[in-house]
C-alpha cells in the first residue's frame, strides 16, 4: 500500500476522557445525567449528530447539543487525549519505508489539526482531512473522497483505511478501498468483522506488518 488513510479517535489516539466528558457536559444542558462515562465510550467515532439523535433528539436539537459539547470540548476536552504507546515509532517507520499518510476522521479538520500538532505528530502527515464544523462533510465515505480528491490519489489499490469503528470500515467499502479495523480502540472484533474489514490488528504492532505486506 502506498496510501495509509488513519482514523484519528480510537485509532490514533485514546480520546474517551475527553470525548465522554464533553458528551455528558452535552447531555446535561438537556436535562440527561449520565454518571458513568464508560456508556459513553460508543461515541467515540461516529459523527456527533448522529450519537446525539439516538437520544431521541431531533435534527436541530442535536446541533444544539454539538455547540454544547464544543463549549467544553474545545477548551479542554480536546487535550484530555493520549496518543496509543508505540504510535508514533509506526508513523516514523512509515515515513521511512517512503508511505505517503493522511487522516480520515470524522472529528472537524480544525481539531484534528490542533490534536495531531499538540503531540506532534503532525509531522508524519502528508495531509490532515476531517469533517467541516457545519457537519456537511462528517460521513466517513464523504470524509474518504474528500482526502482522496484533494490529494489527487485516483489509483485505489493502493490505498488502506485504518480505523477502529464499522463507520471507518464501512466508508472505505463504500470508496471502493481496503481496511484494517484495529482492536486497541474502540470497535469490537464483532463489529469490524461483520462490517467487513479486510484484516484485523490486535496491536500497534501488529499494523506495521499488516500495511507493508498488503
Amino acid at each position: 500500500m502506498e496510501y495509509i488513510l488513519f482514523d484519528l479517535d480510537g485509532t490514533l489516539t485514546n480520546p474517551k476522557l475527553g470525548i465522554t466528558k464533553s458528551v455528558q457536559y452535552a447531555l446535561e444542558s438537556k436535562g440527561i445525567v449520565i454518571e458513568n462515562p464508560d456508556v459513553l465510550t460508543k461515541h467515540i467515532g461516529p459523527p456527533l449528530q448522529t450519537s446525539f439523535m439516538e437520544y431521541g433528539f431531533n435534527e436541530d436539537e442535536a446541533q444544539e447539543l454539538i455547540v454544547k459539547y464544543r463549549e467544553y470540548y474545545s477548551v479542554t476536552g480536546i487535550y484530555e487525549n493520549e496518543v496509543y504507546d508505540g504510535m508514533e515509532e509506526l508513523l516514523h517507520r512509515l515515513k521511512q519505508a517512503g508511505k505517503s499518510i493522511y487522516t480520515a476522521t470524522s472529528k472537524p479538520e480544525p481539531y484534528a489539526k490542533i490534536i495531531l500538532e499538540h503531540f506532534r505528530l503532525d509531522q508524519y502527515f502528508d495531509d490532515i482531512c476531517g469533517a467541516t464544523m457545519d457537519g456537511s462533510r462528517s460521513e466517513k465515505e464523504d470524509v474518504i473522497r474528500y482526502a482522496l480528491r484533494k490529494n489527487g490519489i485516483t489509483d485505489l489499490s493502493k490505498v488502506v483505511m485504518i480505523g477502529d469503528r464499522k463507520h471507518d470500515i464501512e466508508g472505505a467499502k463504500r470508496v471502493g478501498v481496503s481496511s484494517i479495523g484495529v482492536l486497541f480502540g474502540y470497535g469490537s472484533r464483532e463489529e469490524l468483522s461483520l462490517a467487513g474489514a479486510d484484516q484485523l490488528a490486535d496491536s500497534v504492532e501488529d499494523l506495521y506488518d499488516l500495511i507493508m505486506n498488503r
